[in-house]
């Protein structure tokens, strides 16, 4: 019982820090988190285009 009241006042602990974030750090996360998709599929379909023109 003790670890979940532990637990308990842990999450209460984290929803009062968390916020809201504002518009310009909203569209900052969407920007680097598109920027990130976009470099892997880009190192992905470069893998893909080495192992089908080269390794036939």
């Amino acid at each position: 019982m003790a670890r979940f009241k532990a637990f308990l006042q842990e999450c209460s602990r984290v929803l009062r820090v968390t916020r809201k974030p504002d518009r310009v750090e909203f569209v900052t996360i969407v920007k680097v988190s598109a920027l990130g998709i976009a470099l892997i599929g880009l190192v992905g379909f470069a893998m893909q285009m080495i192992k089908t023109y080269f390794f036939q």
